[in-house]
Formats: C-alpha cells, structure tokens, sequence
C-alpha cells in the first residue's frame, strides 16, 4: 500500500480546475443561480406548507400565519420566493431551448443568459405591482 500511495504522490498529473482558475461568464452565473434558485424554491415550500396547515388548523392560526406573512420579513420571503420560482422557471426555458439544439452559439448562450436574469427580475416586479394594486 506504501507503494501505491508513494506513486500518486510522485505523479505528475495536472489538477482539476478551480473557480479561481476559470473565467467567469454569464452562462456560469446562470447556472449557480439556476441551483440556488432551487434551494431556495425547496426552502419557500416549507413556509407555503406552514401557511396551508395554519389555513387548515383554523381562524386563530391563520392569523398569526397571516400576520407573519404580511410583516416586512413575510414580504421579503414571499418576494424572494417569487424571484427564485421566475428565475428558475426561466432557467427551465433556456434549457428546454437547448434540449432543441438552439441557443448554443456563444452570443446566443450570452443572450439567453441575460434575458433569463432581466426576465425573472421584470416578471418578479410585475407580480409584485399587480399583487399590490389588486389588494
């Protein structure tokens, strides 16, 4: 064994790559924010799930749930969830386009990458003043 850990040592193989080595890009962005949106999509579910069981657990629950959602941190939860389900939602376009073998030229990919980021934050602010002009 002395031996087989004494030649890997020895080798003089390159290592992988790093985030420090590569360049970044908007594709590479995307697609970090493409699974954070996840998470944080996974993460808001547990708090739709609190407002539906105090929804089912009666008057009084539904209202501290109520209150909580209408305090500045519930905004900011609902929002950020907004965000998360529109970029992620996008994210999912831009990679159905390609399933199509489209959009895989660099300005392409840069474009599609641009849009998916401008077209959550543009779809996120046009629920948000709809939500808050119907109420």
């Amino acid at each position: 064994m002395a031996g087989a850990d004494t030649a890997r040592a020895e080798s003089k193989r390159p290592l992988s790559p790093h985030l420090q080595i590569y360049r970044w890009t908007w594709t590479m962005a995307m697609s970090i924010f493409h699974r954070a949106t996840a998470i944080v999509l996974y993460v808001g579910t547990v708090f739709l799930a609190f407002w539906l069981l105090a929804l089912a657990a009666g008057p009084q629950a539904y209202e501290t749930a109520a209150w909580f959602f209408g305090s500045w941190l519930g905004y900011l939860i609902l929002f950020a969830y907004t965000w998360a389900l529109m970029h992620h939602m996008l994210g999912g376009v831009r990679h159905f386009v390609w399933d199509f073998g489209k959009g895989f030229e660099p300005s392409q990919r840069f474009l599609l990458a641009k849009l998916t980021l401008v077209g959550s934050v543009s779809l996120t602010l046009v629920i948000w003043i709809v939500a808050l002009i119907a109420r």
